[in-house]
């Protein structure tokens, strides 16, 4: 019996160290895309990241026995987190030119697509010449982009960029733009589901060309490899086919949810509840995180600027000014994307995110604490000096309780400014509440609705905030 058990444990020992010995052997890629780009990338209505670009990469995935991370964000950040090689490969939409070529290495195209010219529904504009002295929006880094530019000077209209899809589609809902371009089968589907526009040329598509999934030039061959014969494969039996008619067939039901969801603000509170908590929650915890640290930086910053030596306040001096001048999405960009190319160390985002906003909102609270230390009056100093305190100590025992006293509403104010410049993280793929929102509208296109929640919530947090400024500004006095 005793050896039926040995037996029995060392087969149960051989067979998970089988298993982690095949998951070990299993490569695992980060992969980046746009999660604004509907109907090849989008969040449905259960939050998940879905669409034929989603779909086709999992199916590869599986039938390649690969793993991989999706980290959803702004194109231009996928794009450049690949070509510095923070990221194995990219499938956003990308369309395959000679110059990207320059920079990446392609797959076997997989989508086929050309080129709308939109202008909103009620627009009297009917050809291209209409658009002569116009704006026309378009959307930074992408094909649509490239060939609606390339039309400017023929026809004399004037151009402004834009990062996310629906800002553009709205900037031309609203008439402060005239027209845009963007890929067929997306502006179809944003007009499948409510985006008062219209195309132009259905019939006549621009610029036709292809989509091809993209790696780091040079780099990543064995994951090339696997999508493509994996894409050869899918494409083959079907899978493929059965993919796109998924997403390019489906009602505005299937995935941004029914009518009754999304016609009324409390609709798209009650199904989106659980993402927008989310979305919260992360906003919530970078601002706690970063006051905190931000907080202790800005005191050492302010206590160091009014330091006895004049090198040690040149130091916070220029600290402070290096960083309040550099500007947040800078300086996000900076340490997200632009120091792993060159360290090679890679980063995550979250961490990107607070480093970016201690180092900002540190140099701002240092700069109100070296003022709060310096309006203490003279006096004290030169009193506390006079009784035999060295620097130091009359400084930690006099100045600053007296100091930290007359900043505290500029330490609460600070807290607000932190919170609202938390969304500017989302350019970075930080999933908080600015971020949440515009996957929402991505896939419902209820833009004014959605962006009315969001700044509610903002503001009902940026309240609480102040209630607690002025509750503690009571008690200290």
């Amino acid at each position: 019996m005793f050896k039926k058990c040995l037996l029995g444990l060392a087969t149960l020992v051989s067979f998970f160290a089988f298993v982690s010995t095949v998951n070990a052997a299993e490569p695992h890629y980060t992969i980046t895309t746009d999660a604004t780009y509907a109907p090849f990338t989008f969040q449905d209505k259960n939050s998940n990241y879905v669409g034929i670009e989603q779909d086709t990469m999992k199916a590869i995935a599986k039938r390649e026995n690969f793993t991989y991370t999706m980290r959803p964000m702004s194109y231009n950040s996928a794009a450049q987190l690949v070509s510095n090689g923070q990221a194995d490969g990219i499938i956003a939409g990308m369309s395959i030119t000679p110059e990207r070529k320059e920079v990446y290495d392609f797959s076997t195209p997989y989508y086929k697509t050309g080129v709308a010219w939109i202008v909103r529904k009620n627009s009297k504009i009917k050809s291209l010449n209409d658009l002569k002295g116009q704006t026309v929006a378009l959307k930074t880094g992408t094909a649509a982009s490239e060939y609606g530019k390339s039309l400017q000077a023929e026809y004399g209209f004037k151009v402004k960029y834009f990062n996310d899809t629906d800002t553009m589609y709205n900037d031309v809902v609203v008439g402060n733009s005239a027209a845009t371009f963007e890929d067929m089968p997306v502006i179809q589907y944003a007009i499948k589901n409510g985006m008062a526009l219209k195309v132009m040329n259905v019939n006549k598509p621009g610029n036709a060309g292809s989509y091809g999934f993209a790696v780091e030039k040079g780099k990543n061959k064995i994951l090339l490899a696997s999508f493509n014969h994996g894409f050869a494969a899918i494409k083959k039996d079907g899978t493929y086919d059965k993919i796109v008619a998924k997403y390019l067939g489906a009602s505005q039901a299937t995935f941004s949810g029914t009518k009754k969801d999304n016609s009324s603000i409390w609709g798209i509170m009650t199904s989106n509840r659980a993402a927008l908590l989310k979305g919260l929650w992360q906003t919530l915890e970078l601002t706690v995180i970063a006051i905190i640290l931000a907080s202790v930086w800005g005191v050492l910053l302010g206590v160091l600027g009014v330091s006895e030596y004049r090198w040690v306040r040149a130091i916070s001096t220029t600290i402070i000014y290096i960083f309040r001048g550099l500007p947040l999405m800078v300086l996000a960009f900076f340490i997200y994307i632009g120091l792993p190319g060159v360290t090679g160390v890679k980063i995550p985002a979250f961490t990107a995110g607070i480093i970016t906003l201690i180092l900002n909102e540190g140099a701002y609270t240092g700069a109100f604490v070296r003022g709060g230390f310096e309006a203490v009056n003279r006096g004290q100093m030169e009193a506390a000096r006079s009784l035999g305190l060295p620097y130091g100590s009359a400084m930690r025992r006099v100045i600053m309780p007296q100091g930290l006293r007359i900043m505290v509403p500029s330490f609460i104010n600070q807290f607000i400014i932190t919170l609202k410049d938390t969304s500017i993280l989302s350019a970075i793929g930080l999933l908080e509440l600015t971020q949440t929102g515009t996957l929402i509208v991505a896939r419902n296109s209820q833009g004014f609705r959605v962006w009315a929640i969001i700044a509610v919530i903002y503001l009902i947090v940026i309240t609480l905030l102040t209630w607690l400024s002025n509750w503690v500004e009571k008690k200290l006095k």
